[in-house]
């Protein structure tokens, strides 16, 4: 009995300890998870303060001196170091700044003369002739001003009709007709409220207060009207340049969150797509209301071109499209890692955070180098120099990231670049690609800016109206044109012909000689007077 309770009681405690085991265990997987939760959200936080109060730049000078390698004095790896590329980048000096930037001015010549009674020598009486002049230039603001242009139309009939025909011939004398019916608006007046709002990001209700001060109540109302109607007659103009846009072989595209009062059940997004470096720009946003990638795949319809985008999936739906990633996410999310380093070591060349942002910099370098040079020219040194160090590069990110919590902000670096490898090597096919898509980041933040001032769109329509005028005026600002003069130009040939169609649309866009050489002209016109 004494060797069957023994067993029993062995049985139990066995089985006790098993549990506890399995206890333990299960304790230990949670603690691990709590404890790369905390630092999860201790990295946020870090990051969160830095956003908030910290610079916004991402240069680290101090690891541009550094000689590195793959090899870090914590990690285990004894691989052989990989000597980065030693290229110099030495950028000329910019000359005659003040000269360029006064030579596109209406130049008023006031000149300074002596009377001819004061034309006389103070020590011998003789008379003063002119030797020489001195120039000296200033810069006159004017205003914008506001007129009412009254239009008084004569009509006219026949006398001898009146007394001897049944029918007398009315002629009008030849006046321009109301941009839009009934309506005080002209197309000067259209584009300054345009071009203030979606260039100068001044929204309506602070140019209504804008236009009290200049001597008139405009409602907001009536601004609001101007515009969508105005945006009603650009529509062509966009539809067109979205035609010609998926003609080209080369797309980037970005997209950000808009706020949608009439539209609060989703949460609405504007798509950004724009062409490359090559041709004549074309930026066209796109509201729609979510960032799913059925959206893109809409817009960008048939595209079997390179699309340039940061990594965000949801582009994988434009089917017919080869992805091109993006170096500056990549670069970014190492930036972050390094913000979180301890102070004293943020400049340590050694660490895998600045190793990775050393490495990144020295792809950008040779892009400096060769910004200028022909695509082909481009493709050749970039398949000499810059495929060897994104090889070795690779190599290094499977070797080390390992060794990295996948859940850190370090780890989270790790993984976009194996995730999106193969689109961030794209750009060594084809010397037309860019090796990230700042050129979208950059077209966007206009509206970016924007949304900090006028915070919403209040229905879908006018988040629409708005896409449709950010296109028109960033387009126009990318072909050196300026927007109230591109804008006033466009609605001037519309109230002299008629609303923009497949016959004019082309000789209207802002990149046609025929607009090219009129605004040349009148490019320094910013305002109405």
């Amino acid at each position: 009995m004494d060797v069957e309770e023994d067993s029993m009681k062995f049985d139990e405690l066995q089985a006790e300890y098993e549990q506890l085991q399995n206890e333990y265990a299960v304790l230990s997987a949670r603690k691990k998870q709590l404890e790369a939760e905390n630092q999860w959200l201790k990295e946020q936080f870090k990051l969160a303060k830095h956003r908030q109060f910290g610079a916004s730049s991402e240069k680290i000078d101090a690891l541009v001196q550094t000689e590195l390698c793959f090899n870090e004095a914590e990690a285990t790896s004894d691989a052989a170091p990989i000597e980065p590329a030693k290229i110099s980048v030495r950028k000329p000096k910019s000359t005659g700044h003040r000269e360029k930037m006064l030579e596109d001015l209406p130049v008023e010549v006031v000149e300074h003369k002596l009377t001819e009674d004061d034309q006389v020598c103070k020590v011998c009486g003789g008379h003063l002739h002119e030797m020489s002049t001195q120039v000296r230039e200033e810069i006159e603001i004017i205003p914008a001003q506001v007129k009412l242009v009254r239009h008084v139309t004569s009509v006219y009939s026949c006398r001898s009709c009146e007394k001897n025909e049944i029918e007398v011939p009315i002629v009008n004398a030849p006046s321009p007709k109301a941009i839009i019916p009934k309506s005080l608006a002209t197309p000067s007046s259209i584009a300054y409220v345009m071009a203030q709002k979606y260039v100068e990001a001044m929204p309506l209700y602070r140019q209504e207060k804008h236009f009290e001060r200049l001597g008139i109540e405009i409602p907001r109302t009536m601004l609001s009207n101007w515009t969508l109607k105005g945006g009603e007659m650009l529509e062509p103009i966009y539809d067109r340049m979205h035609e010609l846009l998926l003609e080209r072989d080369i797309v980037h595209s970005d997209e950000t969150p808009i706020q949608v009062l009439g539209d609060a059940k989703s949460k609405s997004y504007m798509w950004l797509y724009r062409s490359g470096r090559y041709g004549p720009p074309i930026v066209l946003y796109d509201y729609q209301p979510g960032r799913d990638g059925k959206y893109a795949a809409e817009f960008l319809g048939n595209f079997a071109g390179y699309l340039h985008a940061d990594g965000w999936h949801a582009y994988e739906k434009v089917k017919a499209a080869t992805l091109v990633g993006c170096w500056a996410h990549g670069r970014r999310k190492f930036h972050d890692a390094h913000l979180l380093l301890p102070k004293d070591r943020m400049d340590d060349p050694r660490l895998l955070p600045n190793i990775a942002i050393a490495t990144i910099k020295k792809l950008y370098e040779i892009e400096e180098r060769y910004r200028d040079a022909s695509p082909e020219d481009r493709k050749a040194a970039r398949n000499e120099l810059s495929r060897q160090i994104l090889d070795d590069f690779k190599e290094w990110i499977d070797r080390e990231s390992g060794l990295v919590t996948s859940q850190s902000v370090l780890g989270q670096a790790f993984t976009y670049c194996k995730n999106q490898w193969p689109k961030l090597i794209r750009f060594l096919d084809d010397g037309r690609l860019e090796i990230d898509n700042n050129r979208a980041e950059r077209s966007i933040k206009p509206f970016v800016i924007g949304r900090k001032n006028w915070l919403f769109a209040n229905t879908p329509r006018g988040a629409r109206t708005s896409a449709v005028i950010y296109s028109i005026v960033e387009t126009a600002k990318e072909n050196g044109l300026n927007p109230y003069a591109y804008l006033k130009f466009v609605f001037e040939r519309i109230r002299t012909t008629g609303p923009v169609d497949a016959t004019t649309v082309d000789s209207l866009l802002p990149w046609a000689e025929e607009v090219q050489s009129a605004l040349r002209i009148s490019k320094t016109d910013t305002g109405p007077s």
